[in-house]
């Protein structure tokens, strides 16, 4: 490699056009990046990518990072990270018009958030951590205190009878990963003689079967087994897909239980969600302390835009700052994805912040008061810890009676939907079942303080979408 660089870059890049040749904005955005260079160390070689502009790294972290990384690790085998460098303006695309701009940043890849860097060996360098996720820059708010001290507790003092293992259950891009960076980075700097383990159930599931393929399990349990005091594990369900990973991951979650080892895992579903999983992996998740993250309400989502926005130098009116806010309602990481769009049409174009440019930049987004029947349906199942196909059976079982009424009395309340068009939501109910479900929710309401309690908390959710 080192005889060629130009060379083994062209390769990488012809592989990756070809395998995604149906992306036509991989021309503009990713065909202008060179290899500028790269350099060895301890951890590995670093690759140092140049691109144009901001919004080619932008664009490139968003949607294609991941497979980059893959398609560099087909060819080169060793541990290396990846570096995105602006360089400057040569060789710059510009986007046509504003509404090309938008369309680059709005398409999106299956991968995860951006990584500064990401090690592809991870056999030989496991425990690479974002310095950025930490307990000082995550914003703590009603939606994630518990999740946020339950963690605080076991960096504080990992192995804590009670919290192992930690089951930190979240929809997508609500800070999940943030909080295992954090558990890792305090425990670093708390117990550095502690061994710790981050990486995802994906890489696990991988690694165990490349291990088998290898006849090399003896290497890959010592890996883990013994070599390792803190497993923190992204993206649990991924064991779901494979029996045999799943004997490997039931041993070596008793190990590390019997030897006092801490294990954080999280997931966007809870355990008995995740399908395909063994009930003897269910169980032993199911025992130490699960927490829970749901999407922050307005006042905190605008409280971490003022943290970001900071962050990065940024002066926002108010009044912008509160519109981004009300219009990121899916996940944390749409809230930051559209204050980066924000900020770099501001650099491209030259203007300031204020509330017409963000409008103007994420008109697409801004449908506040919009929220449909299967975002009721599924906020209702989450709250009752059912799930949404049941609401959908005629299973009469006293708790789903109770939440299929209520996502009923909550779809009326909130949609301008007709009784018969509920009925259809819920596996083709007829009316009459839907006004007695609506009657007696009402009836309940001036009797019931748990269930006002329910649909009060509920309500307030529905509420943080809409911004209504």
């Amino acid at each position: 490699m080192e005889a060629n660089v130009s060379e083994f870059w062209n390769v990488v890049k012809s592989n990756l056009k070809a395998k995604n040749s149906e992306n036509k904005l991989l021309q503009t955005w990713f065909e202008p990046t060179e290899l500028i260079r790269y350099e060895d160390s301890a951890f590995g070689r670093r690759f140092h990518l140049g691109v144009p502009t901001e919004l080619h790294k932008y664009w490139i972290s968003e949607n294609l990072f991941d497979r980059l990384c893959s398609e560099i690790s087909s060819l080169y085998t060793q541990p290396f990270q990846v570096e995105l460098v602006v360089t400057g303006q040569q060789g710059r695309v510009e986007p046509e018009s504003p509404s090309a701009l938008e369309e680059a940043m709005n398409q999106r890849s299956v991968a995860e958030a951006p990584k500064p860097t990401m090690p592809l060996d991870a056999a030989a360098r496991r425990d690479i951590l974002s310095p950025d996720y930490t307990f000082h820059t995550f914003v703590v708010g009603r939606y994630n205190e518990f999740a946020h001290a339950a963690c605080f507790n076991i960096a504080e003092n990992p192995g804590t009878e009670g919290y192992n293992p930690l089951f930190i259950c979240g929809p997508t891009g609500m800070g999940k990963t943030h909080l295992l960076n954090a558990v890792g980075n305090h425990i670093r700097q708390k117990h550095p003689h502690l061994r710790i383990c981050y990486l995802s159930a994906e890489r696990f599931l991988n690694e165990c079967i490349s291990s088998i393929r290898r006849g090399e399990m003896e290497k890959f349990r010592l890996r883990y087994r013994e070599r390792c005091d803190v497993l923190l594990m992204d993206d649990i369900y991924f064991l779901g897909r494979g029996e045999a990973v799943q004997e490997e991951f039931f041993h070596t979650l008793n190990d590390f239980f019997e030897k006092g080892r801490q294990v954080v895992v999280a997931s966007d579903r809870m355990p008995k969600d995740i399908k395909g999983l063994e009930d003897r992996i269910r169980t032993r998740l199911e025992w130490g302390l699960i927490a829970d993250i749901q999407m922050p309400d307005i006042e905190t989502r605008v409280a971490i835009l003022r943290y970001k926005a900071e962050r990065r130098n940024l002066r926002i009116p108010e009044d912008a700052v509160a519109y981004v806010a009300r219009i990121s309602k899916r996940s944390i990481r749409e809230l930051e994805g559209n204050l980066n769009k924000v900020k770099m049409y501001s650099e491209l174009q030259g203007l300031d912040i204020n509330l017409d440019l963000a409008k103007r930049v994420l008109s697409t987004h801004d449908d506040t008061a919009s929220i449909t029947v299967e975002d009721i349906q599924r906020l209702v199942s989450d709250h009752y810890r059912v799930r949404v196909v049941d609401l959908k059976s005629a299973n009469r079982s006293k708790p789903l009676v109770t939440a299929r009424q209520v996502a009923m009395f909550l779809i009326k309340k909130n949609l301008d939907k007709s009784l018969v068009e509920i009925g259809r939501y819920f596996g083709g109910k007829d009316h009459t079942t839907v006004i007695n479900a609506l009657r007696r929710v009402e009836s309940q309401l001036q009797k019931d303080s748990d269930l006002k309690k329910d649909i009060d908390e509920l309500q307030g959710r529905i509420h943080n979408i809409t911004g209504l």
